[in-house]
């Protein structure tokens, strides 16, 4: 499945979550979805993004390491889907939104939360969702500045 489609599958269940549990469980999807994007651009992305990309599938991963992993299976996991990224800077400019939804969506559940560990959890993933959101601003940055240096075509040489 298409990348764009993944992240606004995600970016819609998490906002459909209503339950602390629930929530928590869309967050751990949304940071699978990182760390699989990240994975792919590392790989297969353009040449100056992939130390990033690499970065970004490490702290995908933290992100999902902290939280308690849902019971869904490979097949109920959304990043396994991942099949194609397309262009990387719309991807990228999804995951951005994504990632920031899942921060505003922890703090909603670490604010409401009656157990310390749960609260600390939801820091900590805090944690990982910022410092994921900074490394795709840095994708994107990147890649602003590769279409700055691209050449322009010049229009004096085309049909008379």
């Amino acid at each position: 499945m298409d990348a764009m489609r993944l992240i606004e599958a995600s970016r819609r269940a998490l906002a459909r979550s209503q339950e602390p549990a629930g929530i928590v469980a869309e967050v751990w999807q949304s940071q699978a979805l990182a760390q699989a994007i990240g994975s792919r651009l590392a790989v297969a992305g353009p040449q100056e993004l992939r130390s990033e990309a690499l970065g970004l599938s490490e702290v995908g991963g933290r992100g999902c390491g902290v939280l308690d992993a849902p019971g869904l299976g490979t097949e109920g996991i959304r990043a396994s889907r991942l099949t194609t990224i397309g262009e990387a800077q719309e991807v990228l400019g999804g995951l951005d939104e994504l990632l920031g939804d899942v921060g505003i969506a922890l703090v909603a559940v670490a604010m409401g939360a009656d157990d310390e560990g749960v609260y600390w959890q939801c820091m900590e993933a805090i944690d990982a969702a910022d410092e994921a959101r900074d490394r795709v601003l840095e994708m994107l940055r990147r890649l602003a500045v590769r279409e700055q240096s691209l050449p322009e075509p010049d229009s004096a040489t085309g049909p008379p």
